[in-house]
């Protein structure tokens, strides 16, 4: 598989060398555990749903070549691809998005959010967090000012048993991190492929050359020793205490029937396989409906490689027919499964591209540039209304015109579909005051 690299040249393999807001990126199992604490168990009764996978196209999509085509711009606006009829009556799609488009009624699709955050960092923080950034932010800069949606729901929603909360694969975005809420409701991050023959999460596996007979003598050994008077046994916040629960999660993990259901993905029958795409994307997004169905409450799929400053329309042609069947798979098999009604299933990136394309010392460069104004976001489950198209971009693409929504209304409409007030007020370990969302108005059209 390649490596993804956005204009300012971080890759994903470089997300997992950062540290971000105290939070640990690709920890295993056992070190997620250690930090991890209880999440809130209350429940939200107007909660639509409990569930969510955010496909995340890291360095903005292109709303012209998928979902938001202007066929009647000029030449040099509207790109190389014609646009093709949806199931849903005058609304349009791009042409490789074939199956999306012949299942329009099944999820909903806004036009209209825009922003002015035109970088990856900044774009990136204020869709992850429906926070803008506080201070100028670069293109390459890993920010975290205000903790991310899956951390957010990592925190508020209940832990599943024998699993933690919030997953991001293959790696973690830059701005998915929990920020004040601690590093325990940082994402677990799977960097394997679970595309590859030999694919295996670490941590959720006995070690290599040992038995489950000898796991559990070793276990029980170190429960004996664990009998033993300790120094700082009668002190308050012994850490050592608080260690030997953690372990004790991580063996109970390793031995967990659901933590081996969920990723056992060769258990999948090869047509449900073969359905999602024998690609990387693919089997993440099966691996994805796979941790959802197991009670996980956020899932992130990163999908790297939407920052088309170049090539934009040879690149699109190969990659949107494999991404668009993997995504309707996904929501066509969380609907036969009955889970689409309690799972929120959500595509997007940081912003769109530029209408007009982009040049290099004077030549086209058959690519489009970073643009805030106009961006295209998919939303289906959780009780989304589908057959939903909300607002509208002006007719080459500049801007969003219609019914305008801003980061903070798509991100309250995520927190109100998972039962989680958008208005709720948080607190730093300081004891700063902070609302979840600024304006915590979601999206009427959405909320069924």
């Amino acid at each position: 598989m390649g490596i993804w690299r956005n204009c300012e040249g971080t890759t994903r393999r470089d997300c997992l060398k950062l540290g971000l807001g105290g939070a640990m990126l690709g920890t295993g199992f056992i070190d997620t555990l250690r930090l991890k604490g209880t999440a809130g168990d209350s429940a939200n009764p107007l909660a639509k749903a409990d569930r969510c996978i955010l496909i995340w196209m890291d360095g903005g999509p292109t709303h012209f070549e998928t979902f938001d085509p202007k066929p009647d711009a000029p030449a040099e606006l509207r790109g190389e691809f014609d646009p093709i009829a949806t199931a849903l009556p005058g609304v349009h799609f791009s042409e490789h998005m074939t199956k999306l488009a012949a299942m329009a009624d099944k999820f909903a699709m806004i036009r209209s959010i825009r922003h002015n955050q035109g970088n990856h960092g900044a774009g990136n923080h204020y869709m992850m967090t429906g926070s803008p950034p506080r201070i100028p932010v670069g293109c390459g800069a890993f920010v975290s000012f205000h903790p991310s949606m899956g951390s957010v729901a990592a925190h508020e929603l209940p832990r599943p048993a024998g699993l933690p909360s919030y997953f991001s694969m293959p790696s973690m975005s830059r701005s998915g991190g929990p920020n004040f809420l601690g590093a325990k409701y940082a994402p677990f991050v799977v960097p394997d492929d679970p595309n590859s023959t030999s694919f295996q999460v670490r941590d959720v596996a006995l070690p290599k050359g040992l038995t489950e007979d000898q796991f559990q003598h070793r276990s029980d050994l170190r429960r004996l020793v664990d009998r033993l008077p300790r120094i700082a046994d009668q002190a308050a916040g012994d850490p050592v205490l608080a260690i030997d629960e953690y372990y004790q999660q991580g063996m109970n993990l390793i031995t967990s029937p659901s933590a081996q259901a969920a990723f056992d993905i060769h258990k999948e029958p090869d047509e449900i396989r073969s359905a999602y795409g024998r690609d990387s994307f693919g089997q993440r997004c099966l691996l994805a409906r796979r941790l959802v169905e197991g009670g996980v409450p956020f899932v992130t799929v990163y999908d790297g490689g939407w920052d088309h400053h170049s090539n934009i329309f040879a690149t699109c042609r190969t990659r949107l027919p494999n991404w668009d069947n993997s995504v309707a798979t996904l929501i066509s098999d969380l609907d036969d499964r009955g889970l689409l009604d309690t799972t929120l299933v959500l595509a997007l990136g940081e912003f769109g591209r530029t209408p007009k394309l982009s040049t290099l010392n004077g030549q086209t460069t058959a690519g489009r540039d970073h643009w805030a104004n106009a961006m295209s976001v998919l939303m289906a489950g959780g009780g989304t209304p589908g057959g939903t198209v909300v607002g509208a971009t002006d007719k080459n693409g500049y801007s969003a015109v219609e019914r305008v929504l801003s980061p903070e209304n798509f991100v309250s409409t995520v927190y109100t579909k998972l039962g989680i007030n958008p208005d709720k007020m948080l607190y730093t370990p300081q004891g700063r005051p902070t609302h979840l969302v600024s304006d915590p108005t979601p999206i009427t059209e959405l909320m069924g």
